[in-house]
């Protein structure tokens, strides 16, 4: 893949991960207190539609629902770039892009705890088939907070000076 074996673009992919998903918790924290956190910001959405795209490039045979969850990513991460790039967050766009962004900050969670399960020892002892309790706590717990989250910035983030500054 682009001239790395699998590994190497598996730890690739997975850096650009969690760069995104770093990026996007330090932005999320910045629109809570109404601060546009550019810089953060376009990091956050750079390497999380670098994260989705790259998803696509591991072989693969049929749909699965990892590439559901990437076109679900890239089309709500294409919604908040142009929320925010384009419509300057300007009248509705404003929650349109809150609630986009943390979607796709939310998908990288979510799958960041689908592979911590699959692949650090302890978490799979704890749940082999992804249907235990400890999973499903883990996930419904990953949900609600970002569920409150979602409202919490989209009732908050109310930046003086918009994107387009």
């Amino acid at each position: 893949m682009l001239g790395m074996s699998l590994t190497t673009f598996t730890l690739l992919h997975v850096l650009i991960s969690l760069i995104g998903i770093i990026a996007g918790l330090i932005a999320m924290f910045g629109w809570l207190k109404s601060d546009p956190s550019r810089i953060p910001t376009a990091i956050f959405l750079a390497t999380t539609i670098l994260t989705s795209v790259t998803g696509f490039l591991f072989p693969f045979t049929k749909l699965l629902p990892s590439h559901i969850v990437g076109i679900i990513s890239l089309v709500m991460l294409a919604v908040a770039t142009f929320a925010l790039y384009v419509r300057h967050l300007s009248g509705f766009w404003r929650p349109i892009y809150t609630i986009t962004a943390l979607l796709s900050l939310y998908l990288n969670v979510f799958v960041l705890l689908v592979q911590s399960f699959l692949k650090i020892p302890l978490l799979k002892a704890w749940a082999p088939t992804q249907t235990e309790p400890a999973f499903l706590v883990a996930q419904g717990a990953t949900f609600l907070l970002f569920f409150a989250l979602a409202i919490l910035t989209t009732v908050r983030f109310r930046p003086a000076q918009l994107a387009a500054g």
